[in-house]
């Protein structure tokens, strides 16, 4: 029986992502959520001296979309054809185009740029955003991103966007789409016991 282990910090981040792969597989796995006074220390075991890691079986792999990607396929979250693969990346990098965006004010210093990278983000980026990825739901029927069940572009989105609707309730209120897509992938049996248990982080 194959052995996993994410090694990430205690935060949703970039890695949460794989731990939502595994639980919406039912698979089990150890969850190392790495202290920050232990990082220096493990830094140089890790492939790019980055986490989130998997170690799959003793043997650690970097990059969370592509463990992601590796995880969808093993367990058929990928989409059932190469088209359908390729529609999942499409809303998988839209996606994580977006995170990138929500990340850069919170590192931001200097707090009139902080402001403004924080207006932009709210009033612009992420409405566009939410409107191409509504499109792209609409352009599946409505209900799944990708085919006619969950995939990585449903778990990834709810992944990130419900990091939103915890900040702003109402960011989904225009996309009525959207918001039915996150509760369907929240309410899933395995996702749902996973979310209600798991550690509450600021990021």
């Amino acid at each position: 029986m194959t052995k996993y282990t994410v090694h990430y910090f205690n935060i949703k981040g970039r890695g949460e992502i794989v731990r939502l792969m595994l639980v919406a597989a039912g698979v089990d796995f150890e969850d190392n959520r790495v202290q920050g006074d232990d990082w220096p220390k493990l830094k140089p075991t890790m492939p790019t001296g980055q986490m989130p890691v998997l170690e799959v079986d003793g043997k650690k792999y970097s990059q969370s979309l592509a463990i992601a990607r590796y995880l969808a396929k093993e367990f058929g979250l990928c989409g059932k054809s190469n088209i359908e693969q390729l529609q999942v990346d499409q809303v998988v990098e839209t996606v994580s185009d977006l995170l990138t965006e929500m990340i850069k004010p919170v590192f931001e210093k200097d707090a009139a740029k902080k402001a403004e990278m924080s207006k932009k983000l709210n009033e612009e980026t992420i409405p566009r955003v939410l409107g191409v990825l509504q499109n792209f739901l609409e352009g599946n029927g409505g209900e799944y991103f990708v085919g006619s069940k969950t995939t990585l572009a449903d778990i990834f989105f709810m992944d990130i966007v419900s990091r939103l609707v915890e900040k702003e309730s109402k960011v989904l209120d225009k996309f009525p789409k959207l918001a039915a897509n996150l509760k369907k992938t929240q309410s899933l049996p395995k996702i749902e016991a996973y979310l209600a248990k798991r550690p509450k982080t600021d990021l």
